[in-house]
């Protein structure tokens, strides 16, 4: 933990034994609501909350080099995210006792005002078509079948990681012959027809999965995370190097490849289409993608 994460832990600590700050925690950031009280000396003694000019600095010209030289432009892009994200959860939570907020600025705005932030090119990477049967022999003979049907699922439908890690069995209509995503990217409810072979994997996990969801795992959330060893194993096995984003870029590579119709692909990966027209007077029926999902999966499961 860096040097200015401590002392926030420390002056936070602080001013909860002595009554002198108030922060209320949504749901979305944490499950606990703690009751302080609010005020603003503290908190400004320690950290000099009116005072950024290090701090902007510190951001733009220290910690966002550090970690594009040594951990990758894409991840030092990714923590700044999560930064300005925290420091815009902060404006709204933390107050004097007139009501103002004690932070007046978000830091991370600088590397916006300073075009400092790294230009990542979007991954492009997927499975070939002909390393498709060598990928998924070496994927067979994991002996971690939740892993394994895990990215089976992904690569036939193109789901998100997420999307399909935080799957739960009451999701699934086994009668309709759907799965259903409600936590999505864009938040909106995305319905997936199954195809007979996902069908087929889902109902026989069903019968030997009694865990509410359907791909259990050892993570404080309950649910698989990414295993970056096992698919190490895949890798060493089929001499193909991928991620489990890659899976999802081979459904749409796939998809485009066959002919799907722009439109039903656009409604199986769920993307929104709010400036097109045309696409606002059709119609959503699951069914209409149940064909497009059942082409896509069989040439996956075919594919030489």
């Amino acid at each position: 933990m860096s040097k200015l994460g401590k002392e926030i832990i420390s002056t936070l600590k602080k001013a909860k034994k002595k009554g002198l700050v108030t922060l209320k925690t949504s749901p979305d950031i944490s499950g606990l609501r703690k009751k302080l009280k609010r005020t603003q000396p503290l908190l400004k003694k320690k950290l000099k909350l009116n005072s950024y000019g290090l701090l902007l600095s510190y951001i733009r010209a220290k910690h966002h080099t550090y970690l594009g030289s040594e951990r990758g432009e894409a991840y030092a892009n990714l923590a700044m995210r999560v930064l300005r994200a925290l420091f815009n959860f902060a404006a709204g939570q933390y107050e004097d006792s007139q009501g103002h907020s004690l932070i007046t600025e978000n830091p991370v705005r600088r590397l916006s005002q300073t075009r400092a932030w790294y230009r990542v090119e979007r991954r492009q990477t997927f499975i070939k078509t002909h390393e498709l049967e060598v990928w998924h022999n070496a994927l067979q003979n994991l002996k971690n079948e939740t892993l394994r049907d895990y990215l089976i699922l992904i690569l036939f439908t193109g789901l998100r990681r997420q999307e399909a890690a935080k799957l739960r069995w009451k999701d699934i209509d086994f009668k309709a012959k759907t799965l259903t995503i409600i936590d999505t990217k864009n938040h909106e409810t995305h319905t997936l027809p199954l195809s007979e072979y996902i069908y087929e994997l889902l109902y026989k996990r069903r019968n030997n999965v009694s865990d509410e969801f359907v791909f259990p795992g050892t993570g404080i959330g309950g649910y698989i995370i990414e295993p970056r060893k096992q698919i190490a194993k895949v890798t060493a096995a089929s001499g193909i190097i991928f991620s489990v984003h890659d899976l999802r870029c081979t459904f749409i590579t796939i998809a485009e490849g066959l002919d799907i119709p722009a439109y039903a692909l656009k409604r199986l990966l769920n993307h929104k289409m709010n400036n097109d027209v045309t696409a606002g007077y059709i119609v959503a029926d699951v069914e209409r993608l149940r064909k497009p999902m059942q082409i896509i999966t069989d040439y996956c499961h075919l594919a030489p």
